[in-house]
């Protein structure tokens, strides 16, 4: 079969690889009809997520067709079309019964790795490094899927796959990162960032009572997307001060809450982040989180701060005393995704929802390397790349 493998630092190409099998009875194989690329899948293609290896397959957001299930799948057959999230559970351990599917004991079999770094390891990941598993991604035509009962969502008939495909990642992630905001009916809430989870952040922060939505970002066509959806934008590289504008809207109190929909690799023009570009280009610095720490000055005394984006290691010149000092609360992860995936579905077809609008681009398989250049390097022309397996 075809798949998009990697092989090094902005070096990603179309290889023919095995086919997957079932290995495990609880498994599905899936014939891939829709993936996506992700911001997520960036700091892959930019070189910086480690353990990665040579020829591993990337994509985290896919759905397709049910072509074979194990002997002890019992809630998915053949023929179904299914969305798969992006993180791997398996319904059965202590973290799963609490719908902490992020978190997930069993599935990740390289979790030493984590738990060497961060103390414990979470959930396994398709398609991203060793340290998550080295499970194969599903920017291929075929993709096994551990634990199918659980990871997989079956889609009723006759529904496109353009307005489900998002339930993958992208939609929960920005509806957990807004429901970790708190929102109350009057709330300002402020995003750092306008691509595709930011987006879904801001729509669901609305959902859920907030009656504005500021969005900072330095793309014109994210800030135009972002205020299409109704968001106040503020483009950073055309603003003296950030804080100082946030203040002003918000009549000096600050946000109630902040979410940074940007993460590890940051950009900006402060002099942390000038520090954080050159620390990182020589491995002084494993993530570059200027957009975290305006995020934390910003955010009004008694806040939340909710952090859907990826971080990866240690983070320098963190503001915690102000965190400290204005009490803030943080809420940070990955996205339980199997929480969320059955709910926003409803959303999706009651017509609350309909994800699709961030999609800018729709390609084959074959034009996916191509894709990756282009989504890293015109982030204002490219907002969400579709790969179309058919």
């Amino acid at each position: 079969m075809k798949a998009l493998c990697w092989f090094g630092k902005h070096e990603v190409g179309i290889r023919n690889v095995k086919e997957p099998s079932i290995i495990n009875r609880h498994d599905a194989i899936i014939k891939v009809t829709h993936a996506s690329i992700s911001g997520s899948d960036l700091h892959i293609y930019n070189g910086a997520i480690p353990t990665m290896e040579k020829g591993d397959i990337l994509g985290h957001e896919t759905m397709g067709e049910v072509m074979a299930v194990g002997a002890l799948v019992t809630k998915v057959k053949v023929g179904d079309t299914v969305v798969i999230p992006f993180n791997i559970a398996c319904g059965s351990c202590h973290f799963c019964k609490e719908q902490e599917y992020a978190s997930c004991d069993n599935t990740n079999p390289n979790s030493v790795m984590a738990d060497r770094l961060y103390g414990h390891s979470g959930s396994a990941l398709f398609g991203y490094s060793h340290m998550y598993g080295g499970y194969a991604g599903g920017q291929a035509e075929f993709l096994r899927v551990p634990f199918i009962d659980t990871n997989s969502l079956v889609i009723p008939k006759d529904v496109p796959d353009e307005k489900v495909l998002f339930l993958s990642d992208i939609l929960p992630t920005g509806y957990m990162a807004a429901e970790n905001c708190n929102i109350k009916p009057g709330d300002t809430v402020a995003i750092w960032g306008a691509g595709s989870v930011a987006q879904m952040a801001i729509r669901s922060a609305y959902l859920l009572g907030a009656e504005r939505v500021i969005a900072i970002d330095h793309y014109e066509k994210r800030l135009e997307m972002a205020e299409k959806s109704g968001a106040h934008t503020i483009n950073f590289e055309n603003s003296d001060n950030v804080l100082d504008e946030i203040n002003y809207l918000t009549g000096g109190r600050g946000p109630d809450s902040c979410i940074d929909a940007v993460g590890m690799e940051a950009h900006g023009h402060t002099i942390t982040a000038t520090l954080d570009r050159a620390k990182m280009a020589v491995g002084l610095a494993t993530d570059r989180p200027d957009a975290l720490r305006q995020a934390i000055q910003a955010c009004k005394k008694g806040g939340t701060v909710s952090i859907p984006a990826m971080y990866g290691g240690f983070l320098d010149k963190m503001p915690f005393g102000a965190a400290y000092g204005k009490g803030l609360t943080f809420k940070m992860g990955q996205t339980h995704t199997q929480k969320y995936m059955k709910p926003l579905l409803q959303k999706v077809l009651e017509d609350q929802l309909d994800p699709s609008f961030v999609i800018t681009q729709r390609i084959d398989l074959d034009k996916a390397p191509q894709a990756y250049q282009l989504f890293n390097d015109q982030k204002n022309e490219c907002i969400k790349v579709v790969i179309n397996m058919h």
